[in-house]
C-alpha cells in the first residue's frame, strides 16, 4: 500500500516538475546596420523578467519569424525589395540548438515578391508560406529534412485594388496563416479589403484559390488569427483600427463575417493604425495592438458566439506596438515596440485577461516581432 501511493504521489508531482520554468523568445527586427538582427531571450515564467542570451546578425531586415514544428529550424522574412536582382524579398533557414537556442544560418530563398512581411510552417513541417507585401503575393516554399528552404512549389498574384488612393490601388498582402485542419491557407490583403481562402495541399506545396471574404472598404485588413476551437477567425483591420469576427467552417473552407468592433477606446486620428491581432491560448481573450495609441486592446470572446466584447486598453509604455507574443502557457504578454526600440512584459490575468505591466522590460532597436520556444522541458 505504501509503494503504491508513492508512485501514485510521483506521477501527481511528474507534471508539475515538468512543467517548464523559463522559455526563449526570439525577436525579429528591422536591421540598421549589420551588427543587428534576431535576438533570442529568456523568459522567466515566474516573473517576467526577460535576458538578452544572443544574436544573430548578417541578414538585412529578418522581421517576421515562424518556429517549426519539431522545434529545430527557425525561418525568416527578409523584408526588402531586391533579391539577387529580382523584385522579391527573401525566407531565410536557421537551425536552431538544442541546448541554449542559438540560430545557424541555413540557407535563403526567394519569396517570389516584394518586401515578404509574414510566414508560417504549416502543421506537418513540410511548408513555409509567406505573404508578400509590396508584391501582393502569396507563395508556399517546401522544407528539406535537413531544414533547408527549397524554392517555391506556389505562387499566386493578387489583383485588385480598394477605395483609398493611393494605398489600396495595389494588392498588398499583409499575412498568410493556416486552417487548424491544415487543409486551407486564409491571406489577408491590406489592398483588396479581403481576407483570400486557399485549398493547401501539404504534400505538394500547392496553393488553389478557394474564395474569400471582403471586410468594409478602406478597412485594410493586415493580420488574422484562429480560435483554439478551429469554428473563429479573427482578421485586425490596419485602416480603420477595428477587429472583424469570422465564423470558420474547416469542411467547406469559407469565412462567416459575425461582426466588427473597434480596437480604440476614442475616436481614431492621424498616425493610428493597428498591427498585431492573437487569441489567449484558452481561447477565452482576443489582443491586438493599436499603433499611435500605443495600446494593447483586450477583449473577452463569447464562446458560443465567437463575437468580443472591449475589456482593457494597456498601454505598451512604448511607441509603435508593431508586434507581440502570447506565450503558450498564457501567464504572460510581450510587447514589442518598434520606434522606442525596447519590449516590455505584461502578466495575464487568467480570470478577466487584463494586463498588468511586470516591471520588466529589454531594450532591443527596431524590435517587430516575438515568437516562444520550449527548449529541452526548461
Amino acid at each position: 500500500m505504501r509503494v503504491f501511493f508513492l508512485i501514485f504521489a510521483a506521477v501527481l508531482i511528474l507534471p508539475l516538475q515538468a512543467a517548464p520554468k523559463e522559455l526563449l523568445v526570439y525577436i525579429g527586427t528591422y536591421t540598421r546596420t549589420e551588427e543587428q538582427g534576431i535576438h533570442w531571450l529568456k523568459l522567466d515564467l515566474g516573473s517576467g523578467e526577460l535576458t538578452a542570451e544572443g544574436k544573430l546578425a548578417g541578414q538585412k531586415n529578418p522581421s517576421f519569424l515562424a518556429i517549426h514544428p519539431n522545434k529545430k529550424f527557425l525561418y525568416a522574412v527578409n523584408e526588402i525589395g531586391n533579391y539577387n536582382g529580382e523584385k522579391a524579398g527573401g525566407v531565410s533557414a536557421y537551425a536552431i540548438d538544442s541546448e541554449n537556442g542559438a540560430l545557424t544560418f541555413l540557407n535563403q530563398q526567394s519569396s517570389k515578391g516584394g518586401a515578404p512581411c509574414h510566414l508560417v510552417v504549416d502543421a506537418t513541417g513540410r511548408n513555409v508560406l509567406v505573404a508578400n507585401y509590396t508584391g501582393g503575393s502569396v507563395a508556399s516554399l517546401p522544407i528539406a529534412r535537413n531544414g533547408r528552404l527549397r524554392e517555391a512549389s506556389a505562387f499566386v498574384q493578387h489583383t485588385g485594388s480598394s477605395v483609398l488612393v493611393p494605398r489600396q490601388s495595389a494588392p498588398h498582402g499583409h499575412s498568410i496563416n493556416v486552417s487548424p485542419g491544415n487543409k486551407f491557407a486564409v491571406a489577408a490583403d491590406l489592398g483588396m479589403d479581403k481576407v483570400l481562402v486557399y485549398g493547401f495541399d501539404a504534400k505538394k506545396g500547392a496553393l488553389t484559390p478557394a474564395g474569400f471574404a471582403k471586410v468594409a472598404p478602406g478597412a485594410g485588413p493586415r493580420h488574422f488569427a484562429f480560435h483554439p476551437n478551429g469554428k473563429f477567425g479573427y482578421v485586425i483591420n490596419e485602416i480603420t483600427l477595428t477587429v472583424t469576427a469570422f465564423g470558420w467552417d474547416e469542411g467547406q473552407g469559407r469565412l462567416n463575417k459575425l461582426q466588427t468592433i473597434t480596437t480604440l477606446p476614442v475616436e481614431r486620428a492621424k498616425g493610428m493604425s493597428t498591427a498585431e491581432v492573437q487569441v489567449h491560448p484558452s481561447g477565452k481573450f482576443l489582443y491586438g495592438s493599436n499603433r499611435g495609441h500605443n495600446t494593447i486592446a483586450v477583449f473577452a470572446i463569447d464562446p458560443a458566439s465567437g463575437k468580443l466584447k472591449a475589456v482593457q486598453h494597456q498601454s505598451t509604455l512604448g511607441k509603435t506596438p508593431r508586434n507581440f507574443g502570447l506565450d503558450p502557457t498564457g501567464q504572460f504578454l510581450i510587447a514589442a515596440n518598434q520606434s522606442s526600440g525596447d519590449v516590455f512584459t505584461f502578466r495575464i490575468d487568467q480570470a478577466t485577461g487584463k494586463l498588468t505591466p511586470t516591471g520588466h522590460k529589454i531594450e532591443i532597436p527596431m524590435p517587430v516581432c516575438v515568437k516562444f520556444l520550449e527548449l529541452n522541458g526548461k
